[in-house]
């Protein structure tokens, strides 16, 4: 029998063309990035993944499970890590500076994909915007966590809203992000992320001698 390939072999195998499947995840982050999980076709995914439908469902499974792919490839690449530092204050102030970076670094789109990945999405696809908004909450709740922190160490009055105060950071942290997508620049978002730190809740004052003489 001869070992030569017949012209249908060679050319079945010419058609399934090998891909990088770490580089063709990176091009669909940047799809689901710059267009948003819903109005990213399976047909603009493999156009720019340069990979035909039925390799990237052999791949990746389908367009939902390559999102949650590319999602985590953003978390571990681009995601900012909770905030940290000696007390709340210098924490997310490091945080919202960090930000301001990312949001305008031209090596990638503008924003935040767990902000602005779902914005728009039909019935079918509310698991995907369910999926992105817990990520949110999870960044705001570790806000308030630290803000927790001070209070109880004292940094804070102990009347601090901290779920308040922790909303009203991550709401800078989303205006930010749309900021960016309007073209804003890093400066720009730096002195909102300045602005928005004027509003942190002056620390508690020491009692006087008097006040001290009265205990």
């Amino acid at each position: 029998m001869s070992s030569k390939h017949t012209p249908a072999k060679a050319a079945s195998r010419r058609s399934r063309r090998a891909f990088d499947r770490d580089q063709a995840l990176a091009v669909a982050l940047r799809e689901f990035w710059t267009h948003g999980y819903e109005t990213t076709s399976v047909a603009s995914l493999t156009e720019a993944m340069g990979i035909n439908p039925p390799s990237l469902y052999a791949a990746f499974g389908d367009k939902r499970q390559l999102f949650d792919e590319a999602i985590q490839l953003y978390t571990c690449t681009y995601g900012s890590p909770p905030p940290k530092g000696p007390d709340a204050r210098s924490g997310i102030a490091a945080m919202l500076r960090h930000l301001a970076a990312d949001y305008t670094d031209p090596s990638h789109p503008p924003g935040c994909i767990i902000i602005t990945g779902a914005t728009n999405c039909s019935p079918g696809s509310q698991d995907v915007k369910a999926k992105l908004r817990a990520m949110r909450e999870e960044t705001k709740a570790s806000i308030a966590a630290c803000i927790r922190a001070d209070v109880d160490a004292g940094r804070l009055p102990a009347d601090t809203d901290a779920d308040g105060l922790a909303t009203f950071y991550a709401a800078v942290i989303q205006g930010m992000n749309q900021q960016a997508c309007d073209g804003a620049g890093r400066k720009t978002l730096e002195r909102v992320a300045e602005t928005a730190m004027a509003a942190w809740p002056e620390a508690p004052h020491p009692p006087t001698e008097p006040e001290r003489n009265q205990e």
